[in-house]
């Protein structure tokens, strides 16, 4: 068996080494464009701002490594410029000596990737618009991050352009964001990404939304960045983090089917519409198990997981990939956000009849010293209890959770089975009821009619008539700031001040995150009155910027 895979990192090296692992006598010929068939470009920020500090940390397998102990025929530095299906043959080009020929082959894994989104912008081909793709890019962007440079403009608020900004500061340089959209992290619901966006204004970087570059011109401090009906801006360089599309040229070239997002569609063991011809990795198009319908996830875990299912298929296991749900995870400054499944924009847009609720627990047990604050938002079905997505952001713990939610996903798990999931527990790792079990606490006594809930987003909508807003917080807390027009009496005095409640009106009770407002919730439903809790509670309502009344 002769196996070929073109291109390396995540997908097309798993790819090799589980052919290895399963098939000790197998020809494994592993092409790879640049130096480094091997590396972990998800650590490619990190090493540009100094926090991770030798290059060579990134490469995950050496040539030399997979040469020597996978036994791998590693030729790097080499391109695959066409695929023959007929004749089951590639023709490879020497990159430095410009020579090609032809490699014969009997399956046949294209790992090719995704490549930086390049608009056609006047200047995009200035030296000091840099991109962050390849262990070249790191090289590039790490020379001029440490000679000196003081300022950086990142265009791109994703998972890249975070992550780029926080290592430029810890460089030193002063940076600036643009966005075309309205938030950064567009895959995650507004209000879940404001901590992030507050501690970046907190570190000095500048925020531009809604803004669109129009080109770019060399100026004496490095590049000029033309900005639409704004004063252009002066930086010493400029990086590109607008996403990317999958490099599928040899794909689409060979007759192979891609899909509308341009990834090359492949069936549940990868392989493409020759089965002699398997993909993987960010080139393809995958199937969201949320919402059962193909879309395009760029991330490193499913692609080790193809490289791994493609290489079991071609050597005759049955392995079937089962789909991706976007789990993933960001963090900067100290504060992660974490999701996994639909946002509640993704629900809107495809027309799914949702509920959402949130929390604010700790991290682990609050009388344990350095618990941290979280906010949890969950998606769920009322109907029948089955989770659509969560999101997370905070401190410690985060991940941790969304990472169990993911499981429940995976497993068809519902709202309830979450509060009877067993976790493990300390005072310094979690809490006896975790925020897992508290979501599922209240997501199911959502589903049971035992606590309705309204949102603040629906508030801001408009208010209806006859509407009683009831912050059931203390007089200071209060005092320091409520919802307009909102009425308080405390949750402790409420049994006693009933009959300062209107029975004839809608009442929305509130407290500070939302349990001392289910309370309320439940002292009314239990005395006739008609009540909703406040989801989030006033917490949440300042993540939305709203001047408080006082």
């Amino acid at each position: 068996m002769k196996i070929v895979i073109i291109g390396g990192v995540a997908g097309g090296a798993s790819a090799a080494a589980r052919t290895r692992r399963l098939d000790d006598t197998a020809e494994i010929v592993l092409i790879e464009r640049g130096g480094f068939p091997s590396f972990a470009n998800c650590g490619m920020p990190y090493y540009v701002g100094g926090v991770i500090q030798s290059r060579d940390k990134l490469l995950v397998a050496p040539v030399q490594m997979l040469r020597e102990r996978h036994r791998l025929d590693v030729r790097t530095r080499s391109e695959v410029t066409s695929i023959d299906r007929e004749a089951q043959t590639i023709q490879v080009r020497q990159l430095e000596s410009g020579e090609s020929y032809f490699e014969s082959y009997d399956k046949l894994i294209i790992a090719t990737g995704a490549s930086p989104i390049t608009p056609p912008l006047p200047g995009i081909d200035n030296q000091r618009v840099l991109r962050l793709r390849n262990l070249d890019d790191a090289d590039a962007m790490h020379r001029i991050a440490t000679a000196d440079a003081k300022r950086a403009i990142i265009i791109g608020g994703g998972f890249i352009g975070v992550e780029v900004a926080e290592n430029l500061v810890h460089r030193g340089i002063q940076t600036t964001l643009i966005e075309r959209g309205t938030q950064l992290l567009g895959p995650w619901d507004p209000e879940m990404v404001v901590p992030i966006e507050q501690a970046f204004k907190e570190k000095g970087i500048e925020l531009l939304y809604k803004t669109s570059v129009t080109g770019f011109q060399p100026c004496e401090s490095g590049v000029s960045v033309q900005i639409e009906n704004q004063p252009s801006r002066e930086a010493d360089f400029v990086v590109l983090c607008i996403g990317v599309t999958p490099e599928n040229k040899l794909a689409k070239e060979a007759g192979l089917d891609c899909g509308q997002r341009g990834g090359v569609i492949v069936n549940a063991h990868m392989q493409t519409t020759d089965p002699n011809i398997y993909a993987v990795g960010d080139v393809v198009e995958v199937h969201d198990i949320i919402g059962d319908c193909p879309t395009q996830i760029p991330l490193a875990g499913p692609a080790n997981r193809q490289g791994r299912i493609a290489a079991d298929h071609a050597l005759g296991r049955p392995s079937q990939f089962r789909g991706v749900q976007g789990t993933s995870v960001v963090g900067a400054f100290g504060v992660s956000a974490a999701m996994t499944g639909w946002s509640e924009k993704l629900l809107q847009r495809n027309n799914v009849d949702y509920e959402k609720i949130y929390i604010h627990p700790a991290n682990h047990a609050g009388y344990y010293p350095g618990a941290e604050g979280m906010t949890l938002k969950l998606l769920f079905s009322t109907s029948n209890g089955r989770i659509f997505g969560a999101q997370g952001v905070g401190g410690n713990g985060v991940d941790k959770r969304i990472d169990v939610i993911s499981m429940a996903i995976q497993a068809n798990l519902t709202v309830e089975d979450l509060e009877e999931s067993e976790l493990c527990y300390a005072p310094q790792f979690g809490s006896a009821k975790d925020p897992v079990n508290m979501l599922g606490f209240v997501a199911s006594d959502v589903m049971r009619g035992d606590q309705p809930v309204t949102h603040v987003d629906r508030l801001l909508d408009g208010t209806p008539d006859g509407t009683f807003l009831l912050d059931v917080r203390s007089v200071p807390e209060f005092q320091r700031g409520h919802l307009p027009g909102a009425v308080n009496i405390p949750i402790e005095e409420l049994r006693e001040r009933l009959s300062e409640v209107p029975q004839d009106q809608q009442i929305v009770a509130y407290c500070q995150v939302g349990i001392r407002g289910y309370l309320a919730t439940r002292v009314l439903m239990q005395n006739g009155y008609n009540v909703a809790n406040l989801s989030g509670g006033y917490k949440l309502w300042q993540r939305y910027g709203i001047e408080p009344a006082v």
